[in-house]
This record gives structure tokens, C-alpha cells and sequence, in this order.
């Protein structure tokens, strides 16, 4: 599925009605989000189950700041509303992937364990 595009209207929708969101906040000026756009949109033709959504951070700068976007392309994942990466700088489609997969097998059930014990 291709990569859809979040705004501060749609973002918290998005997040909460689906398991797994990979965000990719990027701005209209930076060459390494302009390279890494082609790779993040084959990658979200491979998963048809995961949402892809792009933030353009100029556009979106009130959601940029919740997240404290500092450097694009910076991308995030949630699982069942729960950041589980965050990382500014593009990935090479190889290890994109693999983060993907990495992402998809977590046990959430082990997270919010995790999550629970540093609370």
C-alpha cells in the first residue's frame, strides 16, 4: 500500500485504528529525504498490513515539535500505540526492510511488560 500522507488531523486516527505505523517525517528541501522517499515507498508496497504515512515537518511543524523531530528524515514506528523506533537519518532498503521485520515479530506483550517495570 502506498504511503499515505498525516497531518495533525489525521495522525492520532491513524495511529490509534491501526497495530503497526511506520512515520516518516521528512521536509520538501532535504536531499537525503528526497532519496529516501523512493525506498520507503517500495518498502510499504511489500507490507500491505502496515500503514506508511509521511509528515512533511514544514507543514506539520506542531506535530514535528510533539515529537521532537530535530533531524529529517527521521523515522518511527508504532505497534499498538506504542513508539518502538525512532532514529533520524535514512536506512538503506536492505536494513529498512529488516527493521520492518524486526518490528512486525516484536512481542508487544514483552514490551509492555518492559514498559511497565521502568514506570
Amino acid at each position: 500500500m502506498a504511503a499515505i500522507t498525516l497531518n495533525k488531523d489525521s495522525f492520532e486516527q491513524t495511529i490509534n485504528g491501526h497495530d503497526m505505523v511506520i512515520i516518516d517525517f521528512w521536509a520538501s528541501w532535504c536531499g537525503p529525504c528526497k532519496t529516501f522517499a523512493p525506498i520507503f515507498e517500495r518498502v510499504s508496497n511489500r507490507y500491505p498490513d502496515v500503514i506508511f504515512g509521511k509528515v512533511e515537518t514544514d507543514d506539520q511543524q506542531e506535530l514535528a515539535q510533539a515529537f521532537q523531530i530535530r533531524s529529517i528524515p527521521t523515522l518511527m514506528i508504532f505497534r499498538e500505540q506504542i513508539i518502538i523506533f525512532s532514529q533520524p537519518g535514512m536506512l538503506p532498503e536492505p536494513q529498512f526492510v529488516e527493521l520492518v521485520e524486526k518490528a512486525l515479530a516484536l512481542d508487544m506483550d514483552e514490551v509492555r511488560k518492559e514498559i511497565s517495570k521502568k514506570s
